[in-house]
């Protein structure tokens, strides 16, 4: 299972990817098509056409790393959207990973806000 602090937003680019991209292809698109920082140290995640290749670029202390996994069978199911890329958590992205479809409806709960 993967784990990351609180802090650590992750991005999906939801258009498809060129999976032979490497470190300054992936930089380049996570400047220009997610329009973020790739050395903020945050996830950004992208997808072949086909849908069973799946690339995650991150900035780690000293150097980016890219994470990289090939599905022997089935796809990888992206976020429905019409924008270029989607904020989505940590917990979706494990969620993303492991094959399960991030189109089911968030229940409501209670979010505490506080007025000073």
């Amino acid at each position: 299972m993967l784990t990351f602090p609180a802090s650590t937003k992750v991005f999906v680019c939801t258009l498809p990817t060129d999976m032979r991209r490497s470190f300054d292809g992936l930089s380049a698109m996570a400047m220009s098509v997610v329009q973020q920082d790739p050395l903020s140290g945050h996830l950004f995640v992208f997808r072949n056409k086909g849908g069973d290749r799946l690339k995650v670029l991150y900035w780690d202390r000293d150097g980016l790393c890219i994470w990289y996994k090939r599905l022997e069978k089935g796809t990888f199911e992206l976020p429905a959207t019409t924008t270029t890329s989607v904020e989505i958590s940590s917990a979706e992205l494990s969620m993303l990973i492991d094959g399960i479809a991030l189109n089911a409806q968030r229940r409501k709960r209670f979010v505490l806000t506080r007025t000073q």
